[in-house]
């Protein structure tokens, strides 16, 4: 309801009352009503509220004017632009008074308007800053009073942070008020005028900020006087930070000047100098990697650097050097810690060195080499803060190592690979955090933790030989009374990776020590405390008595500690929900691997698990560790428990929570499968529930549905005479889904076969049979085919696992497919599923005796139904893994002498061979016939089908697979060969011999890697084009074969992103001309891949550097790499919308890069979104178009996340357009809103 005029004038009046507790109360009431969004003030009421509010601020009463400056905020919203402007004259004149209180008060309220200021409403912002700047700027640089000056300088730093693109006009005169400041006699105007400068230069033009920096540069030569010259250098890092993207191009003239004043003796000096390098490598990576070298040299020099501490020889004597310690500093009279800044550089040079380790990947080994040994030495450093920063840096070294093993798997191997340069210095490591582990500092043991977790995370395994070394620190600071609640945690989280990471014979000789201060911990009053302490308890566990392995220990003392401590958490209910849940899986992991050890001590818990399980909170938690416990090897009694609780799983099959669904099932198949039998009499619950779960809806939840139903069919077949009516119509409804593949359908033949085998009427070979094959004899449809054609191979499946388990029905039912597909009458529904089921019976039974087989299946190949033709095709590969020997030889023969059927016979040999690949046995039937194979497909290398080389292709690809040593150098030979399509074809081979699954063909595949990629630069088009894609298929499937050669294939890919005029031709289409782009195709190509979106299929644009972005970002050199998605960001219409989505991945991976191409990003994307299509063009290009902007919109929104990206003129000037024109801004908006609901980089990508 909108405030009324009587009650503003009532409050008004109050305000003015003589007593302060009235002025208090009604600016209280005004403030509350500010802040409604239902108020509405006329301009009257306006007029008066301003006039009021300023009043007060001259109150004699502090709070009354606290207050009053409070509803400033609030009301700059909600009047009119002239009462806006007369508020911030009057705090701009006030600013200048003689009374200090009213100064301040003032200056607050300047800081509320501006920080209220609504960033929507540019023309009022844009006037009020312009008001504001002015009177700023000339007290900045006429006012002599200090003071005054310092409120006027933060107020022109929050104006220019927030507005500084709306002040481009006064840019030049804020500068010139600001830079004399910089030499001021006042430390506190220099540093906030530098702030103020900061924030300058992230919107000023060109030319304003060379101006800058060439003023800056030529003082730092003059070097007038040292205190200057450490605020310029400040003033350096400060414009780095904020503008690090503008400041790259001038480093080669500010880098010697600074590392110049680093050996000038003076501390201070040098941590602004570090300080400024520090900036430089967090901003500049790719203008500052000539001077890496030399800023590390000078951190290693620095990091040392103690002029006035003498460490001595710690090795031999630390206790007492500790000792020692607080009597040396004591007994020196002539010096005091309070004078010494070396700490300040030594810190610097910590944190550069981080930076310089967190941002250079590709220079890990020498970091290794270099950096690591003097940081490692520096772990003894006496200032607890810097030591903290030491530790920081060598942590970030680590986490830099963890992508080096995740990516290349064969790291350890390397001989100078960064793991193996890591794992040379774990005794070193472990030495000098031993010494540390004994410090009384909590924050020093703290940082000794967490880089001992970031090392086995690194190097699972890494101090096996160290734990005694490790084992009093950790009893010390669990059992220290001086230890912090996180000292604690961080322990704790540190003993859980610990005992995750290494081998439990590793904790055998340190158990007695480990489990006291842990079962202290579980009792800790701290919530997070125990909860990190079960963890670890559970891990404990597992380690005294591993159920995976047998080892000699005696864990029988500690059982019972273990048990009680987690059974009281366990009883508790007044308890954080954090830890009740880990307590359930802590009992759990008790119960599953010491169960046998605790005696009747079951029956006072199993219990408890039944009253957690009917507990919403806790029964997800609890189902999981029933499940636990049902699976372990020791057997246990969970009877008494059965009878009332899997009524109640049953009953959260019903449930919305899929996680809980998906646990229970989980649960309810192990308790089948182990306690089966005492269970019967509840299968009906279970069964009841089970019909709803299988559908196609959710394909996870049918695969353990279906796998529960075949444990309870195998452990009580009579329960399954029931299912006929209930559970079947759901199966054949599932069935039929074109979505039913992978794990959900091996699920249903288990299903199936296990039916069968229980041999219930009705349920027996030929029912079932019958009924799977009714959906297609008697199909629902009149027209086309019976079923979707993925449906076919999932019900010939399903006939194959039946006849698979009852091979004595074999003969009748191959006799009866292959009648059908004799009979002209049959559709090609039948034919299509008889045929398939074939195949997929005699992958397994050998059919050599059925004498017509071969000539019914080739008969097959004359259809005119397409994929009557491929199932035929699919049939003879399988039938002829049954019996190789016999049906080998004559597939071949059939494709020498069948030139016309030979794509669909070559077809079938891939399905042979991909058949006979599957395990060692299988492949030693198919060597003796490898060598006539191979020659075969050799021969066929050349055919004019381009479809017909990609199967020769692949089939030469998993043939290679089978004896790669001998195989691939043939491969590599015919590189030579002077035909293009035989080229083509042995380069397509190989990307059919990776996968992303280690093979045995790897090391031998990395070694000739080179030479297959040598084809990027052939004079064929085409074979240029299949090399792209052979290498997009190395980079993403297994990096670590391409990674090495980045540099040599780089230049190639990059060469084929370029549009060639001599590719471009005319075509004279009737009376038009159109023009074709032969190279487009190649351009594209080196860009795509198809994507497999579980049973859905999208193509997705992603360029080879896409894909290199994810597998190989620290080898590529990111500037050179933008500079080519610019050229895409030019091109056609394809090329256009992948480079869009490279740069939504681009902004989230290296966003200080994008930044500083920023500008020549912004002016293509500006192109796009601002062209139009001429008004008589067709409606697929208007179609096109629009695509065109909602994907550079997209674009822009992920280079909007990039800090301080919209802090740039050309950003803020494209913004600007867009929200001009009402369809750009509602299209814009969209997209934002998009972002923002995901929250993630997928919602930026098209894949309409």
């Amino acid at each position: 309801m909108a405030i009324g005029s009587y009650h503003i004038a009532n409050l008004l009046e109050k305000m003015t009352s003589s007593d302060k507790d009235f002025r208090f109360m009604a600016t209280n009431d005004l403030m509350a009503e500010l802040q409604k969004d239902s108020i509405k003030l006329d301009d009257d009421s306006e007029r008066k509220v301003v006039k009021m509010l300023l009043k007060l601020l001259e109150d004699k009463n502090g709070e009354v004017q606290n207050l009053a400056v409070k509803c400033l905020g609030p009301l700059v919203n909600k009047v009119k632009e002239i009462q806006v402007e007369i508020i911030v004259e009057t705090l701009c004149n006030n600013m200048l008074s003689d009374k200090e209180q009213l100064r301040d008060i003032s200056s607050i309220g300047l800081k509320t308007v501006i920080s209220e200021l609504p960033p929507s409403s540019t023309a009022l912002a844009a006037s009020i800053c312009k008001k504001i700047t002015g009177r700023l700027t000339s007290a900045i640089a006429k006012q002599a009073d200090v003071s005054v000056q310092l409120e006027a300088l933060d107020i022109l730093g929050d104006l220019l942070s927030r507005f500084g693109g709306l002040l481009i006009s006064f840019h030049p005169s804020i500068q010139q008020a600001l830079l004399p400041q910089l030499s001021s006699g006042r430390l506190a105007v220099r540093k906030r005028s530098i702030i103020a400068l900061g924030h300058l230069v992230m919107s000023c033009n060109s030319n304003l900020f060379m101006e800058l920096i060439d003023f800056l540069l030529a003082e730092l030569e003059r070097n007038a006087s040292m205190s200057t010259t450490r605020t310029y250098i400040q003033c350096m890092g400060a414009i780095s930070r904020q503008a690090g993207h503008r400041i790259g191009e001038h480093l080669e003239r500010i880098i010697p000047r600074i590392i110049k004043f680093c050996h000038v003796e003076d501390d201070e000096l040098r941590e602004y100098c570090l300080q400024a390098f520090e900036s430089f490598v967090r901003k500049c990576p790719k203008e500052i990697t000539p001077h890496i070298d030399p800023i590390i040299n000078l951190c290693l020099e620095y990091i040392t650097y103690d002029p006035n501490y003498n460490y001595g020889d710690e090795d031999d004597d630390d206790e007492m050097e500790t000792e020692e310690d607080d009597e040396e500093g004591q007994s020196d009279d002539e010096y005091s810690d309070d004078d010494d800044m070396s700490w300040k550089v030594r810190r610097a040079s910590a944190k550069c060195l981080d930076a310089i380790m967190g941002t250079r990947h590709e220079m890990l080994t020498d970091f290794y080499n270099h950096v690591s040994p003097a940081l490692i030495a520096r772990f003894k450093e006496r200032e607890e803060n810097v030591k903290a920063d030491i530790f920081h840096a060598y942590i970030t070294l680590l986490k830099q190592t963890k992508p080096t093993l995740s990516v290349d798997p064969n790291a350890m191997e390397q001989e100078e690979s960064p793991v193996q340069l890591l794992q040379t210095q774990i005794p070193a490591i472990v030495k000098a955090v031993h010494k540390q582990l004994k410090e009384k500092s909590v924050k020093t043991r703290q940082c000794c933790f967490l880089l001992l977790t970031e090392l086995v995370q690194v190097l699972p395994g890494a101090l096996t030989n160290y734990a005694c070394s490790i084992m009093p620190g950790i009893q010390f600071s669990l059992g220290d009374k001086t230890s912090s609640s996180n000292m604690k945690i961080d322990t704790l989280a540190f003993i859980n990776c610990f005992l995750i990471s290494h081998p439990p014979t590793v904790f055998y000789p340190h158990i007695n020590i480990l489990v006291p201060p842990v079962v202290m911990a579980v009792g800790d009053p701290f919530y997070k405390i125990t909860s990190e302490a079960l963890l670890v308890t559970q891990q404990l566990v597992k380690v005294i008595r591993p159920l995976d392995q047998n080892v000699d220990f005696d864990f029988q003392p500690y059982v019972g500690q273990l048990y009680k401590c987690t059974l009281k958490r366990l009883k508790a209910a007044d308890i954080d929900q954090e830890v009740k849940e880990r307590a359930i899986s802590c009992m759990g992991q008790i119960i599953c691997n010491l169960g046998d050890s605790l005696g009747s001590e079951l029956s006072n818990c199993l219990p408890i698990f039944l009253e957690r399980l009917k507990n919403e909170i806790t029964r997800l938690t609890t189902v999981k560790a029933v499940t636990l416990i049902a699976g372990s090897p020791l057997h246990i009694d969970l009877l008494p428990i059965l009878d009332d609780g899997v009524p109640i799983l049953a009953s959260f099959l019903r449930k919305n929570n899929r996680a809980l669904r998906l646990s229970t099932l989980q649960c309810l198949d192990v308790l089948v499968k182990n306690y089966g039998r005492g269970m019967k009499k509840m299968f009906g619950n279970i069964l009841d529930e089970l019909p709803p779960l299988i559908s196609e809806s959710d394909l996870h939840v049918s695969q353990l549905s279906l796998n529960l139903l075949t444990s309870m069919c195998c452990i009580n077949p009579d329960a399954m005479s029931s299912t006929r009516d209930k559970i079947l119509p759901q199966l054949m409804q599932l069935l039929r889904s074109p979505l039913l593949q992978g794990a959900a359908l091996n699920a249903m033949m288990e299903f199936f076969q296990a039916v069968v085998a229980a041999g219930n009427p009705g349920l027996r070979y030929s029912d079932l049979l019958t009924m799977i094959t009714q959906l297609v004899y008697n199909p629902t449809t009149a027209t086309g085919l019976a079923v979707h054609k993925q449906a076919f191979h999932s019900i010939a499946k399903c006939v194959s696992a039946l006849t698979v388990s009852c091979p004595n029905e074999s003969p009748g039912i191959v006799s009866q497919l292959i009648n059908d597909i004799k009979n002209p009458k049959s559709s090609d529904s039948i034919k299509l599923l008889a045929l398939l089921s074939l195949g997929e019976i005699g992958k397994y039974i050998d059919l050599s005796n059925q004498s017509e087989i071969m000539s019914v299946i080739l008969f097959s190949f004359s259809s005119a139904n397409e994929e009557v033709k491929s199932a035929a095709s699919y049939a003879l590969g399988n039938v002829s893994v049954g019996n190789l020997p016999k049906f080998l030889p004559f597939v071949l023969q059939e494709i020498q002498k069948q030139p016309k059927r030979q794509y669909l016979l070559l077809h079938s040999l891939k399905e042979i061979i991909s058949c006979q690949s599957v395990n060692a046995k299988a492949i030693d039937t198919l060597k003796p016939y490898v060598s006539s194979i191979w020659n075969m497909l050799l021969n066929h290398c050349e055919c004019p089908e381009e479809g017909t080389r990609n199967v020769v292709a692949e089939c030469l690809g998993k043939l290679t697979l089978i004896n790669p040593s001998e195989l691939l150098p043939m491969l590599r030979n015919y590189l030579t060969s002077p035909s293009a399509l035989t080229r083509s074809t042995v380069v397509t081979a190989v990307k059919f011999t990776i996968s992303d699954q280690p093979q045995p063909i790897d090391s031998l595949l990395r070694t000739m890697m080179a030479d297959f990629l040598e084809a990027l630069h052939d004079d064929d088009l085409n074979v240029r084009r299949v090399a792209l894609v052979a290498f997009n298929s190395a980079a993403h499937n297994k990096p670590s074969l391409v990674r090495d050669l980045l540099s040599k294939v780089l230049p190639h890919l990059y060469s084929e992103t370029k549009v060639r005029k001599e590719l471009i031709r005319e075509v004279e289409m009737g009376p038009f001309r159109h023009t074709v782009d032969d190279g487009l195709d190649i351009r594209k190509k080196e860009l795509i891949r198809e994507v497999e979106m579980g049973p859905f299929r999208h193509t997705a644009a992603f360029e080879c550097m896409y894909t290199l972005l994810d597998s190989c970002l620290d080898r590529i050199d990111i500037f050179e790499f933008l500079s080519h998605v610019e050229d895409g960001l030019n091109d056609h219409y394809d090329i256009k919308m992948l480079t869009y989505l490279m740069l939504v991945r681009l902004a989230n991976l290296c966003p200080n890069a994008v930044l500083q191409h920023l500008d020549s990003i912004i002016e293509p994307l500006r192109a796009t979104c601002t062209s139009k299509v001429k008004a008589n063009s067709v409606k697929q290009e208007f179609e096109k178009q629009d695509e065109l902007k909602r994907s550079a919109m997209r674009a822009v929104a992920s280079l909007l996340h990039i800090p301080d990206a919209d802090k740039s003129p050309l950003m803020n000037e494209f913004l600007s357009q867009v929200k001009s024109n009402p369809e750009l801004s509602s299209m814009f908006e969209n997209i934002l809103r998009d972002v923002s609901c995901s929250g993630s980089d997928a919602s930026l990508m098209d894949t309409s």
